[in-house]
């Protein structure tokens, strides 16, 4: 063979290794076509075994999914428990007794275990089971994007770092979402997944006793089982009055008449440059349903370990 064949062939040989490894890298909704067939339709009949047995999951898996991308990406280092070197992001300030359905992935991950040992990923199941959650109680579904891997590693002081809690002010939300690539569309969007689930009593007193811009009666109504004093934090409230159990758009009508639970939902509309994407929202529960999903699909993107980083678990809650 020629100098310049040989060159060609290397150069050709070089080409193949670049594309692989570039397919390799990115994620793709195809990542398990070949290697685990069964894993989407596993996820999801799991997913909605669960929900029917208890609607508030839905909420609680979306929660965990988001929780999980907003420290150092979508990794599954949410769902690790202390360990070796470990100290849990489930003990932070914004996950302590209150994340849920840790116990619904581990099941999610056992059932995929056994038709596909040590192929998919927690990361993933996670990702797939918030979309499939969404679906199941009326939201939007998205493609989602697969090939993560899971951390060998939590941070709980990353986790008080980056996740929103009950009282932040606009500023604040919109901080803690651009510095994650996500814009303030995506940030009023995703707080939309308040249209389901429940709020612990502790993270809305200090909004029904305290501020003015809250409707009285509906103020009123929330303190019948949240005594000012601090008697009955864990007490559940739904963050949806009206339609607590559906996905849609009530969540914003309910901003408009100052009927946010949280301080952190009404601040989305009292007076802020979010107060138009609020009246939107309110108005077309269409576009609302359609950048909810383009904004899950975003976050599912946030650093996700590829490639040969990270790990694939065995079990969700702890590292190989």
């Amino acid at each position: 063979m020629s100098r310049s064949a040989v060159s060609r062939f290397n150069l050709a040989s070089m080409l193949l290794f670049l594309a692989m490894v570039s397919c390799e890298a990115h994620l793709t909704p195809k990542y398990y076509a070949n290697s685990c067939p069964q894993a989407l339709s596993t996820i999801r009949t799991a997913v909605r075994s669960a929900i029917a047995r208890e609607r508030r999951m839905a909420a609680s898996i979306i929660r965990l999914h988001f929780h999980d991308c907003f420290v150092q990406g979508c990794d599954a280092s949410l769902l690790l428990k202390d360990g070796k070197g470990i100290i849990s992001e489930q003990k932070a300030l914004q996950n302590f007794q209150s994340a849920r359905g840790y116990e619904v992935i581990d099941s999610i991950k056992a059932a995929v275990e056994e038709v596909c040992p040590g192929v998919v990923s927690c990361a993933d199941i996670l990702a797939v089971a918030a979309r499939d959650s969404s679906a199941y109680v009326g939201g939007p579904t998205w493609t989602v994007k697969l090939g993560r891997r899971d951390s060998t590693a939590a941070n709980k002081d990353l986790a008080e770092q980056n996740l929103p809690i009950a009282t932040d002010n606009l500023d604040k939300l919109i901080s803690l979402f651009d510095r994650l690539g996500l814009s303030v569309k995506d940030m009023v969007a995703l707080s939309g997944a308040h249209t389901i689930g429940q709020a612990r009593c502790v993270t809305f007193r200090g909004r029904i006793y305290g501020e003015t811009n809250i409707d009285s009666g509906f103020a009123k109504t929330r303190s019948r089982r949240c005594p000012s004093t601090a008697v009955g934090n864990n007490t559940l409230a739904p963050l949806d009055l009206v339609t607590p159990n559906s996905f849609d758009n009530n969540y914003y009508k309910n901003l408009l008449t100052n009927k946010g639970l949280l301080h952190s939902d009404q601040v989305l509309f009292n007076g802020g440059p979010t107060d138009d994407i609020v009246r939107l929202y309110s108005k077309d529960q269409a576009a609302f349903l359609s950048d909810f999903a383009d904004a899950m699909v975003k976050m599912g993107d946030i650093s996700p370990l590829i490639g040969s980083a990270g790990e694939i678990r065995k079990i969700c809650s702890a590292t190989n």
